[in-house]
């Protein structure tokens, strides 16, 4: 395993700790033209645009809005859920051979709102998709949410609790411990600059800091920097990468929460964690070298006060990482077309933390030989080629 910097450091060490079982549906371009409205002017907090940005993702922004119509978000979640109906299980399975001691809640997570109007609106699309999709959930009033969690307080209308999650209360050690799982089975673990990846005589070579390594076969899955490996190569993938923060809060007094709360109308997360309260961002879209700029933070730190006690800051900075997204939102998984040895694990965009162990699986079947548990069609590298039925 070749990487800049140790296991578990990067995107999957940020995010909200939830293995999202219920995520079948995908996360669509807004048809609303005030929304989009919205977001453009950045007059909403879920999302923050670099306008000098906008010119090289405009094409892959018109390329998820196609996606977004009706039929193809049916056609991706039919694609994500054999994936996600088993992303517990998978990381259960490694949890136990990697003797792992993170905390795992089986608590769910829960969804507020502020208004009743929203509300009424998400329970009627949610129980549209306990019926199609198998995605269950309760509903409960605003009184209700204090039996749940009795620090939340303020302008809360109700809440729906997706009650198939779980989460943890460290990601990064979560995956620290599946490191140290990989190297007990006798794998290896090398620092290395992937950009020196290049094909070889022998298959395919890197640079690493003990000497260059020569394989047959090589995976690439580096999340939001998988380009900067294929480009070079002639890979050609619509990947972009949507940055978000994450920032650590103390909280006052015995205040604190059994499950992540999503603050639905806002667009945050507050996750219990090992560190403290994690409130994580909705999405940046921005340069993939653009400096950090946590408005978002800012923007929704007062109103996540507004429904918990939250104490003081506790990291130096806020935290950046970027989800890697594909227009369809499902990941790439499989042999890159024309170059011999060469596998793909991309494109995981919000849901890289859930899907790493099931996605893992399904590509090490399709390397092996063995029959893969699920057909790998949906998730085939070329699907965005010029003349492939969903031409980017």
């Amino acid at each position: 395993l070749a990487d800049r910097r140790g296991p578990a450091e990067e995107t999957s060490h940020g995010n909200a700790g939830v293995i999202q079982r219920e995520a079948v549906l995908p996360y669509t371009f807004p048809r609303d033209v005030g929304k989009i409205a919205g977001y453009a002017l950045n007059r909403l907090p879920e999302a923050n645009l670099h306008w000098s940005a906008l010119p090289g993702l405009a094409p892959w922004l018109y390329a998820h809005w196609r996606q977004s119509q009706p039929d193809n978000v049916v056609r991706t979640a039919r694609g994500a859920r054999p994936l996600v109906e088993r992303c517990i299980e998978e990381h259960r399975s490694l949890m136990m051979a990697a003797g792992s001691r993170v905390v795992v809640r089986e608590t769910g997570y829960l969804k507020v709102y502020r208004t009743p109007a929203r509300l009424d609106a998400e329970i009627t699309a949610g129980e549209a998709a306990q019926r199609t999709w198998g995605i269950e959930q309760s509903v409960h009033t605003a009184g209700q949410l204090r039996d749940l969690e009795p620090a939340l307080m303020g302008p809360l209308a109700g809440g729906i609790l997706k009650t198939q999650p779980v989460s943890v209360d460290d990601p990064g050690a979560l995956g620290k411990s599946y490191a140290d799982l990989f190297t007990a089975r006798g794998g290896r673990l090398l620092t290395a600059d992937a950009r020196t990846l290049a094909a070889d005589p022998g298959g395919w070579r890197i640079a690493t800091v003990e000497g260059p390594i020569v394989a047959r076969e090589v995976v690439v899955a580096l999340g939001p920097w998988a380009r900067e490996v294929l480009d070079p190569l002639g890979v050609r993938v619509p990947l972009i990468a949507k940055r978000g923060y994450h920032m650590h809060y103390g909280t006052v007094g015995n205040a604190g929460l059994t499950r992540p709360v999503l603050d639905a109308e806002v667009g945050y997360v507050l996750a219990p964690m090992a560190r403290g309260v994690r409130l994580t961002t909705g999405a940046e879209f921005a340069l993939a070298d653009a400096p950090p700029t946590p408005v978002q933070l800012d923007r929704v730190e007062p109103l996540a006060r507004e429904i918990l006690p939250l104490g003081s800051r506790l990291d130096p900075a806020p935290w950046l990482g970027g989800r890697p997204c594909l227009p369809d939102m499902l990941p790439m998984i499989g042999a890159a077309p024309g170059h011999n040895g060469l596998w793909l694990d991309i494109g995981h965009h919000h849901l890289g933390f859930t899907l790493g162990p099931v996605s893992g699986r399904l590509l090490a079947e399709m390397m092996t030989g063995q029959a893969p548990f699920t057909d790998p069609a949906p998730y085939r590298v070329d699907r965005f080629a010029v003349g492939a039925q969903e031409a980017f």
